[in-house]
């Protein structure tokens, strides 16, 4: 015996109902929107341009400060931003304890940090803080850079946490970069 459709109505209702609260719980659920690079993988050895893209998770407050740690364990040599309208950058380099050769000349301190501040990336927005960098390494499958985000009431979200081998993502996981096989030679 077929359902009559008086009888299918009110499931139907039912099953539209039930997608519709579905969707709004999924919508209304927090962002896990976090500091990030993109792209997220560039050649071993490359000369790269890459950005952070960092998005404001806060309702209230605005994004005002961001600063980028590079990591020295595995430094890059040559370090460029580029500019942000109503943004300004200030570069920390630390010397290095072990000088890297890079085309062709001995680097003995290399950008540490780099602190993008003045400017606003207000709720629902983000922003790209872009680089050019290399040569990056050679010696390795990954970069980490750890990343703070300070925001206009005062606070402070700390990206910082490494990836453990298991892959699981940390609550607060720093922005990773991933190297893949070797830059092709011009």
């Amino acid at each position: 015996m077929r359902p009559s459709p008086r009888t299918l109505r009110p499931r139907r209702a039912l099953a539209v109902a039930a997608l519709a609260v579905a969707a709004l719980a999924a919508l209304a659920a927090p962002a896990s929107a976090h500091v990030s690079v993109k792209p997220e993988s560039v050649p071993k050895g490359s000369f790269s341009v890459f950005s952070f893209s960092v998005p404001n998770e806060s309702s209230t407050a605005s994004t005002v400060k961001v600063e980028v740690t590079f990591p020295t364990d595995h430094p890059i040599a040559f370090v460029s931003v580029l500019p942000i309208p109503g943004w300004s950058w200030t570069a920390e380099k630390t010397t290095l304890a072990k000088p890297v050769e890079s085309e062709g000349e001995s680097v003995t301190e290399a950008v540490s940090k780099i602190t993008w501040s003045g400017g606003e990336i207000k709720p629902g927005e983000f922003q790209l803080f872009t680089v050019s960098a290399g040569p990056l390494p050679t010696d390795a499958k990954k970069i980490e850079f750890k990343a703070v985000q300070t925001y206009s009431d005062g606070t402070i979200v700390r990206w910082i946490e490494e990836t453990p081998k298991s892959g699981e993502e940390p609550e607060f996981p720093a922005p990773t970069l991933k190297l893949t096989g070797k830059a092709k030679s011009h």
